[in-house]
């Protein structure tokens, strides 16, 4: 007989029963993928079993000590939240307090102040009404027992003073040369002169100083002459800007300017030596104006302006 030919399913070869290495690690793979699923799943943690399959008990006390932890920082920074806002509740009821107190305290030293002046006019129109009382009764006139207490020279001052008042009372103005003159003649009362320098100044130019030296003769010719052109100054002097005011001085002068300003700044407040009469300006600039030119004019526009009141300008 001729011999067998192979075919190709005998030339197959014979597989084996056991499972290759392939195989195996591909259902490790699947297993472990299996295990990680089971784990991630909602619910279902891990769960650390010891040898009898019961859970680790110190797993459970580090989480109960975490949470506690967690508890305790939460309290704790409740606690300071409150004691701060606390702090601060407390420091503006003191600080309301202490401006309430300041105010108060205010108050009452302006009250006193009110109270003090008040008793003092009280007192004294008391000490008045009684001398008036006690004059009355013994027949003399008040004001003529009071002049008694002043000499001829201080009655000739104060009548001095008030003609002075009245005259500067006219506070219309007329013209420039007019206006200057008031100006300087209220800074001169403001304003005092230095007498005593000036005397000073004035012996050593006639040279009347009594502790001159008289040995020092050229050089005290030299300072009497240099006195002589510092008090007589004309336009032939060399000497200029060399006067150096002292602090007082000029302490006065800047008292001044700051009063000025003052004045100034008040300049709108109403006279009390002046009548209104008819209100013909809707401001003060424009009663100001109508004031110049009423000077003028009023004489011509007097009786037009009667006659229009009375009605009879037609």
């Amino acid at each position: 007989m001729p011999p067998r030919r192979r075919t190709a399913k005998s030339r197959q070869p014979k597989r084996s029963s056991k499972p290759e290495p392939a195989e195996i690690a591909t259902e490790n793979l699947e297993s472990s993928t299996m295990t990680e699923d089971s784990e991630m799943l909602p619910g279902r943690g891990p769960e650390v079993t010891n040898e009898v399959g019961e859970q680790d008990p110190m797993e459970d006390e580090n989480t109960n000590g975490e949470n506690e932890t967690i508890v305790q920082t939460k309290v704790s920074v409740e606690d300071r939240t409150e004691k701060l806002q606390l702090l601060r509740q407390r420091m503006r009821q003191s600080a309301q307090a202490n401006r309430a107190d300041l105010i108060l305290e205010s108050q009452k030293s302006k009250s006193l102040a009110k109270e003090v002046a008040r008793l003092e006019k009280e007192r004294k129109l008391n000490e008045l009404l009684r001398l008036k009382a006690e004059a009355d009764d013994r027949g003399e006139d008040l004001e003529r027992a009071k002049n008694w207490q002043y000499t001829i020279e201080e009655n000739d001052e104060w009548e001095k003073r008030l003609k002075r008042k009245k005259t500067r009372a006219d506070f219309e103005f007329h013209d420039d040369a007019h206006a200057a003159r008031r100006k300087y003649k209220k800074d001169l009362d403001q304003l005092k002169p230095d007498l005593e320098a000036y005397n000073a100044q004035k012996a050593a130019a006639l040279g009347t100083i009594s502790d001159i030296d008289s040995s020092q003769g050229s050089s005290v010719s030299v300072r009497q002459q240099l006195a002589v052109e510092s008090l007589y100054r004309d336009a032939n002097t060399l000497l200029y800007a060399d006067n150096k005011p002292s602090e007082e001085a000029i302490d006065r002068v800047v008292s001044k300017l700051n009063m000025d300003l003052d004045k100034r700044s008040k300049r709108s407040r109403k006279r009390p030596n002046e009548d209104q009469g008819d209100i013909t300006y809707i401001n003060e600039r424009n009663r100001v104006f109508n004031k110049k030119i009423a000077r003028y004019y009023d004489k011509y526009t007097a009786e037009i302006r009667a006659s229009f009141e009375r009605g009879t300008a037609l």
